[in-house]
């Protein structure tokens, strides 16, 4: 039963937050009981940076899992938005432009007097004439 808890605390060492203390309680329990105290903090440090080493693994194979997920079901990246966002932002610059290109010549044209209005403007109508 102690190997099955030892291969537990290891197991938790790897994927989980490991402490210096639970470090250095894990160090104990795998070197000889006689073991120098340099020896017992050599071996703290390095429990230590593997367990880091081994969440920064996990962390990076967890991300590009769910890139991989997100991409397969057609979500859009940030990059992808912000792309897509700026473009539409071009686009509604240009047509504000075109719009006030537009409405600029709609004002010379008809304050020149010079343009002709469509419509029915200036006809009259019969008496009990047609609508």
């Amino acid at each position: 039963m102690a190997r099955v808890d030892e291969l537990r605390k290891t197991i938790e060492a790897a994927l989980g937050q490991l402490t210096p203390a639970k470090a250095q309680q894990l160090a104990r329990s795998w070197l000889e009981p006689e073991a120098r105290k340099e020896q017992v903090a050599k071996a703290t440090t390095e429990l230590l940076e593997w367990s880091q080493r081994n969440r920064e693994r996990l962390r990076t194979l967890v991300r590009k899992e769910i890139r991989e997920q997100l991409s397969q079901i057609g979500v859009a990246t940030k990059s992808e938005l912000e792309t897509l966002r700026k473009r539409v932002r071009e686009l509604e610059r240009a047509a504000g432009a075109r719009a006030r290109t537009a409405a600029t010549r709609s004002s010379r044209s008809s304050g020149s007097g010079g343009g002709r209005r469509s419509g029915s403007a200036g006809t009259t109508r019969s008496k009990g004439g047609e609508r």
